[in-house]
């Protein structure tokens, strides 16, 4: 078996150079790339659980303000095979300064650069993110910038620098149509460095659940799931779910593959592990749930089944 020092010199250049599909294949895997960068290892790292009856309401956290999110931008959009995941980039004038998000409690404005997607295999779930202890199909991230700094070094260099729109999805009967265009053009991306230019753009809100549903969600403060693992993230997890059906899942797990090593290996798992919360708190927007189930809880139920009986059998005075 390789040990820990040989290992750090084979991945440790390749993270430098930003590939990071190595990293989910080689024995020491997500839960040591603290091993291999320090900072994976801080106290502030995402994903997590989202405990619901643990988050905190925050009054502040209202409606989260989408702009050009409904509009389909000029040009065209290129979705690539990265190596470890399906990226669309949004930057570049006019597009990244047309899509952003404010408020929601968020400081200042935040323009979109790109969305990608993490998944698990033919049998297991992928998301990142988890919502009371359950892991879903698949989740998408759409990446903005704090519109205060120039570039993604710049941002990284401060706490506020990214926010990061966290989407999880469930299994539908049928397909997801907004999503015909990036699943069709999947077999046309399926080796590292592969890419598509689309036919045309499209409004982001065709990948998203009902506007009015996006009032649900949770906020945190955490990292990119990938090293360097910065922690220069607001995290915002929504509540709804994104319909897809298998086949649309399956094709993620079954048409892609990771930067090729010695053999080729099929695009599966590309997700980090959940990290510890450690003190960091998660807040509930104005209309989230905050408890995982809606049932009354026993010590209020009992107390009023008897008070009804009382009334049913004491009669009128």
């Amino acid at each position: 078996m390789m040990r820990i020092p040989l290992l750090l010199g084979i991945t440790l250049p390749l993270v430098l150079a930003g590939d990071y599909a190595l990293l989910f294949l080689l024995p020491l895997g997500p839960l040591h790339w603290k091993e291999i960068m320090p900072a994976c290892g801080g106290d502030n790292q995402s994903p997590i659980n989202i405990v619901r009856r643990k988050s905190q309401w925050d009054k502040d956290l209202d409606e989260i303000l989408f702009e050009g999110y409904d509009q389909a931008p000029p040009g065209r959009w290129r979705l690539l095979n990265d190596g470890h995941t399906v990226v669309l980039n949004l930057g570049g004038a006019p597009a990244a300064e047309q899509i952003n998000i404010t408020k929601g409690g968020l400081h200042g404005t935040y323009q979109a650069l790109q969305f990608h997607f993490h998944w698990g295999d033919l049998n297991h779930n992928g998301s990142e993110h988890t919502l009371d202890g359950i892991q879903y199909p698949m989740e998408l991230h759409i990446v903005h910038i704090n519109s205060k700094y120039k570039t993604i070094s710049e941002a990284k260099g401060h706490p506020n620098g990214l926010a990061v729109l966290a989407f999880l999805f469930k299994v539908s009967d049928a397909d997801n149509t907004n999503y015909n265009t990036i699943v069709a053009a999947l077999k046309n991306i399926s080796q590292a460095d592969n890419y598509v230019d689309l036919a045309s753009t499209f409004p982001l809100s065709n990948l998203l659940p009902d506007m009015p549903l996006l009032s649900k969600y949770y906020r945190y403060k955490g990292s990119l799931t990938t090293p360097n693992c910065d922690e220069v993230v607001t995290w915002t997890v929504f509540e709804e779910l994104i319909p897809l059906s298998k086949s649309q899942l399956d094709a993620f797990k079954k048409m892609l593959y990771f930067r090729k090593m010695a053999t080729t290996s099929r695009m599966t798992n590309n997700f980090r592990p959940i990290q510890p919360l450690h003190s960091r708190k998660v807040y509930a927007s104005r209309d989230a749930t905050i408890s995982s189930c809606s049932r009354l809880a026993p010590s209020f139920v009992i107390p009023l089944f008897l008070y009804v009986l009382v009334g049913l059998f004491s009669g009128p005075s």
